[in-house]
């Protein structure tokens, strides 16, 4: 089990080293997953890290990679073309096959969208494949510098600006570009396809998706990206697509839950994820979450911190217990709800602590859990109810001196 993403590289179509990230879940990883980026952009665009993000939730690891000669890969840029491009990707495949194992599910954004769908006849294992603002024809990628095409043709080469960063482009380029046919490949491609796509994307327009999705064979969906822009800058609808893909894979890349071999029963494992100062992913069983800090702090506020989840225990165990009582008395409790608040204070602040607290001087914790009950019973009732609270046995072990000992890995 990974203690957190795995940095690698492995040997790219044109003899370069890639740069990639393996993204692991904290469990048993169910399956794998390939991403493939946009046009000159890498692999740790939002877009791409979010999708990484909410898959490994779902037990899914992800690897992720640069192209040659962009990102972290090495290799000139200029020498490429989508050919190449489709010849990295398969070595990227290829890798995951032999290291880990083969990828399941193939994803693609914009351009990589393209290449995903051209590659994926050649990863029989993969089974499902999903795009998002992905072009139906890839020539459509000269858009982006079609000021310079003359300029191309007539030098065989030419600078040109994309996204604020200089690239060549040479001719053999274009000229590749309109040997592929898209098109067809989505024809053949017999693997459920999920096809993502703004209606206001600025860049590839969605009449590509229409293309792209009239083309292929069922199962077949369509999502539409409403207001995003196509390279997903606004986290909110990177989020979105990377939650839509998650959910849509596990139907068909997921064929049986594995067993737990590297979590113990009653035991929770908790790494971080390698994303911000503090986000780390937690696993209780086959429950996955985010644990992270508030953005004021650093963090992304991406998931509850420590001390949420502590408040959550005790609420959680508080409302438990109190309903296992009425259940048990037969009391006509239509509802509990319990709002847990933790401070820091002073203990000689502490109208509610007894002396042995205000002997430790300094500041302790203190939880405040307000309980709200909804019925019709009396109010003899009630207080019984609420006094059954403190039994909870979250709160009790609060309360109570606890045992913490921490042993290294390597003494088991």
């Amino acid at each position: 089990m990974a203690v957190r993403p795995i940095k690698l590289s492995f040997e790219g179509a044109l003899g370069a080293q890639l740069s990639a990230r393996l993204d692991l879940p904290t469990g048993p990883v169910r399956a794998y997953a390939l991403f493939a980026h946009c046009f000159t952009c890498s692999k740790d665009l939002t877009a791409a890290r979010k999708i990484a993000q909410s898959l490994t939730m779902q037990g899914i690891g992800v690897l992720r990679f640069d192209f040659t000669g962009l990102g972290g890969s090495g290799g000139d840029f200029a020498s490429t073309n989508f050919t190449s491009n489709l010849d990295d990707l398969k070595r990227a495949a290829d890798f995951l096959r032999h290291e880990f194992a083969a990828p399941r599910l193939l994803i693609g954004h914009s351009l990589g969208g393209a290449a995903v769908l051209a590659v994926a006849d050649s990863v029989p294992e993969a089974t499902a494949v999903a795009t998002i603002g992905a072009p139906a024809d890839v020539e459509h990628v000269t858009h982006n510098f079609a000021g310079y095409l003359e300029d191309i043709e007539r030098d065989g080469q030419a600078e040109v600006s994309l996204s604020g960063r200089p690239f060549v482009i040479k001719k053999h380029f274009i000229d590749d570009l309109r040997a592929h046919d898209i098109g067809k490949s989505v024809g053949k491609l017999h693997k459920a396809l999920l096809v993502l796509h703004a209606p206001m994307d600025q860049t590839v327009g969605i009449e590509n998706a229409a293309r792209i999705f009239d083309a292929a064979k069922h199962p077949k969906s369509f999502v539409s990206l409403d207001s995003a822009d196509h390279l997903l800058r606004d986290p909110d609808d990177a989020t979105y697509a990377a939650e839509v893909i998650s959910a849509w894979a596990r139907r068909y890349i997921t064929d049986e839950e594995p067993a737990n071999e590297e979590v113990p029963d009653g035991a929770v494992v908790v790494r971080e994820t390698g994303l911000g100062k503090f986000q780390a992913m937690v696993l209780a069983g086959h429950h996955r979450m985010l644990a992270d800090e508030p953005e004021g702090v650093g963090g992304f506020d991406s998931g509850p911190s420590p001390y949420d989840f502590l408040a959550a225990a005790l609420g959680s165990c508080t409302v438990m217990t109190m309903r296992m009582y009425a259940d048990q008395k037969q009391i006509p409790v239509d509802g509990i709800r319990v709002e847990v608040r933790h401070d820091k204070i002073h203990a000689t602040d502490c109208m509610e602590c007894g002396a042995e607290f205000e002997q430790k001087g300094g500041k302790i914790d203190r939880f405040e859990r307000i309980i709200t009950l909804h019925g019709d019973f009396t109010e003899e009732v009630r207080e019984k109810l609420i006094a059954i609270a403190n039994k909870c046995p979250v709160h009790r072990t609060l309360e109570a001196k606890s045992l913490i000992v921490t042993r290294d890995e390597r003494d088991r």
